[in-house]
């Protein structure tokens, strides 16, 4: 099958590939059988495989004898999922699932994404990393670290995918809000890599989580019988920067045309990193960019139904990390995109950090400053004004919480924005649930039902009187599966400034169209999402003259990401023999 189409079969790894035959029908060419096909989560069909794959692939007598479909297996392991007793308990199951069937495992996730998302991604992921140590199985993805990293290049040629297109990378220094983890933020590599093939139809036959372990600078971690990693402190300054080059010549050499997403560096870092390899291969950081446009499309959606322009809107950033910073930025880029200038959409969007409202001539780190208010701005205001006194003094119409600080948005707060609107847009933004800002039933309630509500983590409706409210969920994950997906089908050289504001945009719009009420979609509806995510982002890329591909044209592109959005599906296998390494 297929064989006279040698120009149509891919590579994905020394082990196989994907081939296409005359009829357009995909199949898998394995170049290995036996029971090593059982060990290898990419190729193990487990009681799926048909008795003449069993026989011709050396697999006889290895399985049960029932032949059981994909829908079978799905009911098999959600009750065992559901037996689980704790949503800890859960994440191993499906981590396990995912390392012995990586198929089933996101076929079942495509059918309960709602229901597994907060185990697989946040809050859940949260509490893994940091018990990342006592329970780790099975290794997964690359790891360097500062004890092997001149030997990076040979070490990915050890990784057996061939045609990787996306890899996420942590140094683990800044995960959710539970800061420095350590070797163990590799986790967060392979959960978000997860949605990106669920929700984003990213082949997980081009996916690669990618540990940076440059140490940690916590002792308990270093003196721990049980870490796994580095037992030294973290690289810094030049020594880290060295680090970096390193690894991301060893990244496009081994493997030219993947993406690469920075994930949970530290605000010192994340900056100066996208910016130093963001020309380098396409790569975007997703705690700046994906937080700002999820944060953008929320605040957008909250807007319409609230009656106003965002152009009009005065916002408080509480919060001037890494994610705070990219929301501030956004939002300034989103009044522009409104008609506003520089200057005022600046002076619209204050931003406040531990010691205050962020003023010019304070000191304060570099990626800061543009994010500063002229001195002009907040005269009158008083030195170091907090975040009542911004409030108060700008007048403020929207809070919008990244601090990482649990409860800081009190009941004087939330009130605080009374006087200013009618209708007050308080988004706690902060994850895991344990950091976020205030609780919704209490905003709600501190504003008579009045308040316009969204947090980052899941919270279930809230009863406000006669009526229901829904918690707006503003997940990264309505975003950064369609950046990157877009950004491999355009081939883009670059991811621009511009796609990342129009996957905002497109979160936006499909709220507005499928929920008009709304604030955000429900995750029930992440791969629908993504994929107008997706292709917005390919026609962004055309029009900002980044995209390389001759496969598609600018009015083919919705058809063209339908078709090449991956689903969890058995191929049909053809053996060529044992592999010789």
């Amino acid at each position: 099958m297929g064989r006279t189409l040698a120009d149509m079969a891919r590579k994905l790894s020394r082990y196989f590939e994907l081939v296409r035959d005359d009829k357009g029908v995909d199949h898998l060419r394995v170049h290995t059988n036996g029971a090593a096909l059982l060990r290898l989560a990419l190729t193990n069909k487990g009681t799926a495989f048909p008795l003449d794959e069993r026989i011709a692939l050396g697999i006889d007598g290895l399985l049960p004898p029932h032949v059981a479909t994909l829908d079978e297996q799905c009911e098999r392991v959600l009750a065992s999922f559901r037996n689980e007793p704790t949503p800890l308990a859960k994440y191993v199951y499906l981590r396990a699932l995912q390392e012995r069937n990586e198929i089933l495992f996101y076929a079942l996730l495509e059918r309960h994404l709602e229901e597994m998302l907060p185990i697989v991604y946040t809050p859940t992921v949260g509490e893994a990393i940091q018990k990342f140590h006592a329970l780790y199985q099975a290794a997964r993805g690359l790891s360097l670290s500062v004890e092997g990293i001149d030997r990076a290049e040979q070490a990915t040629h050890n990784c057996i995918l061939d045609d990787v297109r996306i890899i996420v990378a942590t140094d683990s220094s800044a995960i959710l809000g539970i800061g420095d983890q350590g070797y163990g933020g590799i986790a967060i590599a392979i959960g978000k890599l997860a949605l990106y093939t669920v929700a984003g139809g990213v082949s997980p036959y081009r996916t690669m989580p990618l540990g940076l372990d440059v140490g940690t600078d916590r002792a308990d971690l270093r003196a721990s019988p049980s870490y796994l990693g580095v037992r030294s402190a973290r690289l810094t300054g030049d020594a880290y920067m060295e680090f970096m080059d390193k690894v991301v010549a060893a990244l496009v050499a081994r493997w030219p045309r993947a993406i690469l997403q920075w994930e949970d560096l530290s605000k010192d870092t994340a900056f100066a990193v996208l910016e130093r390899y963001r020309d380098r291969l396409p790569s975007f950081n997703d705690d700046i960019q994906g937080t700002g446009a999820v944060a953008l499309a929320g605040l957008l959606r909250a807007c319409a139904v609230a009656g106003r322009n965002l152009q009009d809107e005065r916002v408080i950033v509480y919060g001037a990390g890494a994610g705070g910073a990219g929301v501030a930025l956004a939002i300034r880029e989103g009044m522009m995109r409104e008609g506003l200038s520089a200057d005022e959409a600046r002076a619209r969007v204050v931003v406040l950090d531990s010691k205050g409202v962020l003023v010019e001539g304070r000191k304060m780190e570099p990626y800061k400053q543009t994010l500063a208010q002229t001195r002009e701005a907040v005269a009158g205001w008083g030195d170091a004004p907090d975040l009542l006194t911004a409030i108060d003094k700008s007048k403020a119409t929207a809070l919008l919480g990244l601090s990482g600080q649990p409860g800081t948005f009190t009941q004087e707060v939330v009130q605080a924005l009374l006087p200013h609107t009618d209708t007050p847009i308080v988004f706690a933004l902060s994850n895991p649930t344990s950091s976020c800002e205030a609780q919704p039933e209490d905003i709600l309630a501190w504003t008579e039902g009045r308040s316009l509500v969204a947090t980052g983590s899941p919270f279930a409706p809230v009863r406000v009187g006669d009526r229901e409210v829904a918690i707006g969920q503003g997940n990264n994950a309505f975003v950064f599966p369609g950046i990157g997906f877009g950004t491999i089908l355009a081939d883009a050289s670059k991811i621009t400034d511009a796609m990342i504001l129009e996957a905002a945009y497109a979160l936006a719009d499909y709220t507005r169209e499928h929920h008009p009420d709304a604030l955000y979609p429900p995750v029930s509806e992440l791969r629908a999402v993504s994929l107008e995510v997706t292709a917005r982002v390919v026609r962004r890329a055309f029009a900002d003259g980044v995209a390389r591909t001759k496969k598609v044209k600018p009015d083919e592109v919705d058809a063209y990401v339908a078709e090449k959005a991956w689903n969890a599906k058995y191929l049909a296998f053809e053996s060529t023999g044992p592999h010789v390494a």
